[in-house]
């Protein structure tokens, strides 16, 4: 697929252009970030002062969402222009990385949406010679939700970290949990360390795994919607390397086309 094939396709699957993400969303976001909410934060420790009006001006910026504090309802605008320059740089990274045959992690806190794009990174990159780490497979972590602290197993998925609810078979929790959380990539580093290695030389993926990973010093890069603003100041204050602004809700198959044109461009297609 071509750039001006996947611009298209972005707008029109609303993966850019005018998304579902609303502006209420984003600036409740900002606003709990700017208080320092762990909830928003998911992992990064800004080292600046960010108020709601930075906020804004850095999600204008990377984002393409109105620069307008007064436009304070609606649906959300991504700039199809900034999630195309992040895609590439996301496979030149993803190419370097390749090309060395390091190891890599990936993880996703919207496993329901977004497993099939990672899983075929991991795919690629594995097939390319890169070792695929699955640390603290299995392993336990207690992550507080809306309803309170709740115990999650953490589970990989064709190479792919999530989290599970602990001890549940209920349907619809096979692929995995949505999180935000920070904590199990926290578990999966430590994990790796306390075996003495190998460590990720790059770590992929979005929500906490992204910000989590990058405030310990690891290399990481991912996807992040409008009202993410964590993985975008983490770039800002250089701790991300890449984060690519689109919708992160959309259906599974609207991915693939990205999927693709990563894979295309990092010269791993198969």
């Amino acid at each position: 697929m071509n750039t001006a094939a996947l611009r298209a396709h972005l707008v029109g699957a609303g993966l850019a252009g005018v998304v579902a993400t609303t502006r209420e969303s984003s600036l409740r976001s900002y606003r709990l970030f700017a208080a320092r909410d762990p909830r928003t934060l998911i992992g990064i420790d800004p080292e600046l002062a960010w108020g709601q009006r930075d906020l804004i001006e850095l999600m204008a910026r990377r984002c393409g969402v109105s620069a307008d504090p007064r436009h304070t309802v609606g649906r959300d605008v991504i700039d199809p222009e900034l999630t195309l320059a992040a895609l590439g740089a996301f496979a030149d990274r993803l190419r370097a990385v390749a090309r060395r045959g390091a190891c890599v992690l990936l993880g996703t806190g919207h496993p329901h949406r977004l497993i099939g794009f990672y899983a075929a990174l991991a795919d690629a990159l594995s097939a390319a010679g890169c070792t695929v780490l699955t640390p603290a497979q299995g392993r336990c972590v207690d992550i507080t939700t809306r309803f309170g602290l709740r115990t999650f197993r953490l589970a990989y998925v064709r190479g792919v970290g999530l989290v599970r609810p602990a001890g549940s078979e209920r349907p619809g929790c096979e692929t995995g949990a949505h999180s935000h959380s920070p904590l199990p990539v926290r578990l999966a580093l430590e994990a790796a360390a306390d075996a003495g290695g190998p460590l990720p030389e790059l770590v992929i993926g979005d929500h906490g795994w992204v910000c989590g990973a990058g405030q310990l010093g690891f290399e990481a890069m991912g996807l992040a919607d409008t009202d993410d603003p964590a993985l975008f100041v983490g770039q800002a204050e250089g701790r991300v390397s890449v984060v690519v602004p689109l919708d992160d809700a959309v259906r599974a198959a609207y991915y693939r086309p990205v999927t693709r044109y990563v894979l295309d461009r990092a010269c791993l297609s198969q």
